[in-house]
């Protein structure tokens, strides 16, 4: 007897060993029981299959989630709506080679099957992959069912949203209830094939929002967009550039289509973009024929016609401030749009309208062949041309109601809208009245002034040029006062800490001498451009290479940071920080000349794609460079300087490729007790976020 229990458990010990070692597959006398810790982990370690508990339900369901991610993220559940009560669940293959979940360990209660045709059962096998989609195998390496095909709530990398064309079935995207119940909830996301296709969001059966139709231009970037229509299917999908990156879009429960980001060191998804954004896109908010601008929703109403159309109703638009019942064309019954005159008037930048009542001319079609197309048809209500990637200008068509047409200035079309010909006539006498009063105007005004102006003229821009003249004069000369003064206090301060400190003389150059040395700013001396301004090369009369950086009018830096700069890197004398020659001040040219360092910024070099110059042993050179530099600054000098804006681009390389700290416009002087400073302005570099992608779909 006892040796029959040491056999049994030794049967049960091999059992649970090769269950072990195969664990992102599940084979045929195989199972995964619930309360007994059984899961499936695909073999980079990237999702997991098992039961769980969402929220604080319950019940429990057979889901995937993230296994690397330490909030835990369902992306797909079996019997979400048939839970199971208690811990009792059980997943296997049965005899037909299908999956099968059981409520109960006694497996006579199924609640979730993948119920399809298997020739081969007893060789089905279940397999987990990194991408987080559960495949059904037979025979081997002929997949039978793909979790893929059946998607909940969210879309990974790989997946579909689209629909087969010889069976009908949609791969969409369906709302949990709520963020305790994967229930099937009140939002959808499917596709929409009919015209040319596109990507609905509903709520319960009517449209919520929708995405611009295909084919379009080709997206890249962190989401790269792919757009597949043949024979047999219609969908579409996206891949990562880096596959070290965690992305995904899930529809929640209040019907929100979010592009999420994994942020590891915050330990939490980020959102990068959520559709719908506003009012506007809802999808047909100022109703047919309307068209809606969100940078009017909180300062006047959003909703206009298009040319041509009038509100339907007056008392809806302009008292109750509700565009939903659309608009109407002008003199509906008086004035046909066929043949008589009519033409088309450009609306441009929009969200195209809804595309279900369009249809694709040509994907190919000149602008006059496309509207000359449009116009021949009298149930064409309008036009657009649109480039698609690699096949040129399309022409699209609408032969019906112009719905859900949005102001779109970053991502929008042009579409040409048909009027009959009173209203073109109208809007060309509008056009030309206008122009034909303001001319009139115009030379009446000049016959009245014209002689006392000409008189004027010259005595005012003489008088002008030099009271400018005299003013940028007065204006250089204090500021080259004030950077006297600042660098007397800085001399101050520095000979109350301790020693000595000779006075260099701040060197100011001559702008004729500037201009030669940069052959007057040519663009073939040009090197780069920073916060400062642009920089150009240049070579002084004796030889000397120099860099010029010139302050531009729309520099996100100013006169005190050029007074830092010039006071500041005057008063630091080390090798590795850059060696000002001086500046030069010429009414309202500021510049900055230095020495010049051959190899550029160390960020050229190191997101160069060869990367073939930085070895290890002068990666390691230049950090401990830096490192000089910046406990130079911090600790070495008579001045305590903390630079405030150190990044790669602000570290140069001399020919020997030795780092120098540079641009001090943002530094501030410590003194040496102090420990921190307050501050009133936001400094160092700004980096932008991820584009909004999804709305170019």
């Amino acid at each position: 007897m006892d040796f029959q229990k040491l056999f049994l458990q030794f049967l049960l010990l091999i059992f649970h060993f090769t269950f072990s070692s195969s664990k992102d597959t599940l084979a045929i006398n195989q199972t995964i029981q619930d309360g007994h810790g059984h899961i499936l982990i695909s073999r980079e370690n990237n999702f997991a299959l098992g039961f769980f508990s969402p929220g604080s339900s319950r019940y429990r369901y057979l889901g995937i989630w993230y296994h690397k991610v330490r909030e835990k993220t369902v992306i797909w559940v079996a019997n979400r709506n048939h839970p199971i009560n208690g811990s009792s669940g059980v997943l296997s293959i049965n005899q037909y080679g299908n999956l099968i979940l059981y409520s109960n360990h006694n497996q006579t209660v199924p609640v979730w099957s993948t119920n399809v045709s298997v020739e081969v059962a007893d060789t089905s096998v279940a397999q987990l992959l990194d991408s987080g989609n559960l495949i059904l195998v037979e025979d081997r390496n002929k997949i039978v069912w793909q979790s893929f095909d059946y998607p909940t709530d969210t879309l990974l990398p790989g997946m579909k949203v689209g629909m087969n064309q010889k069976t009908s079935h949609h791969f969409s995207l369906e709302s949990w209830k709520s963020a305790d119940d994967p229930r099937i909830g009140d939002y959808k996301l499917k596709l929409n094939p009919a015209g040319s296709p596109q990507l609905f969001l509903y709520s319960d059966i009517k449209y919520y929002w929708r995405s611009i139709p295909w084919p379009l231009k080709s997206y890249a970037g962190v989401w790269n967009y792919s757009f597949i229509n043949n024979e047999d299917e219609i969908y579409m999908n996206y891949v990562i550039a880096d596959a070290s990156v965690i992305l995904r879009i899930v529809l929640d429960s209040a019907g929100f289509l979010k592009h999420l980001v994994w942020h590891e060191s915050a330990g939490k998804w980020k959102e990068c973009l959520s559709e719908p954004i506003n009012r506007c896109d809802v999808y047909g908010h100022c109703g047919a024929y309307g068209k809606c601008n969100s940078e009017h929703i909180n300062r006047d109403f959003e909703c206009a016609c298009l040319p041509g159309y009038e509100p339907k109703s007056p008392r809806d638009w302009h008292i109750l401030r509700d565009g939903s019942s659309g608009c109407v064309r002008k003199r509906l019954d008086s004035s046909p749009v066929c043949g008589l005159g009519e033409g088309f008037i450009k609306v441009p930048y929009v969200k195209i309208p809804d595309t279900s009542a369009a249809a694709w001319v040509a994907l190919n079609m000149a602008p006059t062949d496309c509207e000359q197309e449009c116009r021949r048809n009298c149930s064409c209500s309008a036009y657009a041309n649109i480039d698609i990637a690699g096949k040129g200008t399309g022409c699209l068509a609408w032969y019906g109601e112009l719905m859900d047409t949005v102001d779109n200035e970053d991502a929008g079309y042009d579409i040409y809208v048909r009027v009959d010909a009173l209203e073109l006539a109208e809007i060309a006498r509008q056009s030309n009245g206008y122009l034909e009063t303001k001319g009139m105007l115009a030379i009446l005004v000049v016959s009245v002034v014209s002689a006392w102006f000409i008189i004027i003229l010259f005595a005012y821009m003489w008088l002008k040029k030099k009271k400018k003249r005299s003013m940028r004069n007065k204006w250089s000369e204090r500021l080259r006062d004030t950077i006297d003064d600042a660098y007397h206090k800085v001399n101050l301060a520095a000979n109350e800490v301790g020693g000595s400190i000779n006075h260099p003389d701040i060197a100011f150059f001559d702008f004729n001498i500037i201009i030669d040395a940069t052959n007057n700013f040519s663009s073939a001396n040009k090197l780069g451009q920073g916060g400062f301004g642009l920089v150009y090369k240049g070579q002084l009369s004796n030889g000397q290479e120099i860099a010029v950086k010139r302050l531009s009018k729309n520099s996100s830096q100013g006169i005190e940071e050029f007074k830092n700069e010039v006071i500041l890197i005057a008063k630091l004398q080390h090798k590795n920080l850059v060696k000002l020659l001086g500046c030069c001040i010429q009414a309202e040219e500021l510049m900055l000349i230095y020495e010049y360092l051959p190899n550029k910024s160390l960020d050229s070099l190191l997101f160069d794609e060869s990367r073939s110059i930085l070895d290890w042993g002068r990666r390691f050179n230049i950090i401990i460079g830096i490192a000089r530099g910046i406990l130079y600054i911090h600790q070495d000098s008579r001045l305590q300087i903390i630079h405030r804006d150190l990044k790669t681009s602000n570290i140069l390389l001399d020919a020997e490729m030795n780092p120098k700290i540079s641009d001090f416009g943002l530094a501030r002087i410590f003194e040496r007790d102090q420990i921190q400073e307050k501050t009133k302005r936001i400094v160092g570099t700004l980096i932008c976020g991820i584009r909004k992608i999804f709305n170019k779909i």
